[in-house]
């Protein structure tokens, strides 16, 4: 009985891990979360994938692809999120192939978003793009003409690490008034004393506000056309986020070129960052 190709994909956030089986055509088969843990997150996440490969009887698992929070060096040999304290220079991409077996390949989690939107969400055929993550932290990817901007040493997109409020709030990263700061989950409860999902319309709106701002940067920066942005606080959020981001963008695009950069939310939706980890393999293999 012949099996399925499929890849196993596994996203690590600092607030959820996930893996799941990803078929060829893009669509989640199975999956599991947990929680990420304070401590011991090695140990819960090689857990979760060895549960989920073990489930995979109907598949032939053709690789393992991994979107994670970064920075990270180029390839994922040595991951540093700045969303799980523990892990400075950890050896991510060789822990998993050890564990798996299977060729691995790892990406930062907001690059895997938009290399999983351009392949089957809402910038299919779309040459240039950015791709965010409004979730725990903000991450973005970027896809000029139609290639996926890897930079010097593979953190091309980090977006949240673009200023938007000069000599604001400190970041994890060390720097002031970085849309992380600002704009994530985890600044949101910050500032606020409450988590995201119980934000009040106006820091719904400001969140947006500051978010619009960025794009509006990057598509003067690169002429690109279309953003698409995802992850628990921009989806939670909702219509009134993306309408004060497009508002604000609008404002900050003015030149000819840039003018009229759409923001959509992620066609995916839940499914992106699995999905995503997939096309990072699928990126490498096919």
């Amino acid at each position: 009985m012949s099996r399925d190709g499929a890849y196993l994909a596994v996203d690590i956030g600092g607030t959820k891990l996930s893996c799941g089986i990803v078929s060829l055509g893009g669509q989640v088969v199975s999956h599991e979360v947990c929680s990420t843990p304070i401590t011991g997150v090695w140990a819960a996440l090689a857990g979760l994938v060895g549960r989920v490969q073990a489930a995979a009887n109907n598949h032939e698992l053709l690789a393992c692809g991994v979107g994670s929070g970064g920075p990270m060096s180029d390839e994922g040999d040595k991951v540093s999120a700045l969303h799980i304290p523990s892990w400075r220079d950890f050896p991510l991409r060789s822990s998993l192939a050890q564990l798996t077996g299977l060729n691995t390949f790892v990406d930062n989690d907001a690059k895997a978003v938009v290399l999983a939107e351009t392949w089957c969400g809402a910038a299919v055929g779309c040459r240039d793009v950015i791709g965010m993550v409004v979730s725990t932290g903000v991450g973005g990817g970027i896809i000029s003409d139609a290639r996926l901007l890897d930079g010097h040493s593979g953190n091309a997109g980090h977006i949240g690490h673009i200023c938007v409020v000069p000599n604001g709030r400190l970041c994890k990263c060390g720097a002031r008034g970085c849309l992380e700061a600002v704009a994530s989950g985890t600044a949101i409860a910050a500032m606020t004393g409450r988590p995201a999902a119980q934000a009040t319309p106006q820091i719904v709106e400001q969140t947006g506000t500051y978010v619009g701002r960025a794009v509006a940067g990057v598509a003067v920066l690169l002429d690109l056309r279309l953003a698409v942005i995802g992850g628990s606080v921009a989806l939670g959020f909702g219509e009134p986020f993306y309408r004060a981001a497009q508002a604000e963008a609008d404002r900050h695009t003015t030149i000819s070129f840039a003018r009229g950069v759409e923001i959509r939310p992620t066609g995916l939706r839940a499914d992106a960052p699995l999905v995503g980890a997939a096309a990072v393999a699928r990126r490498h293999i096919s």
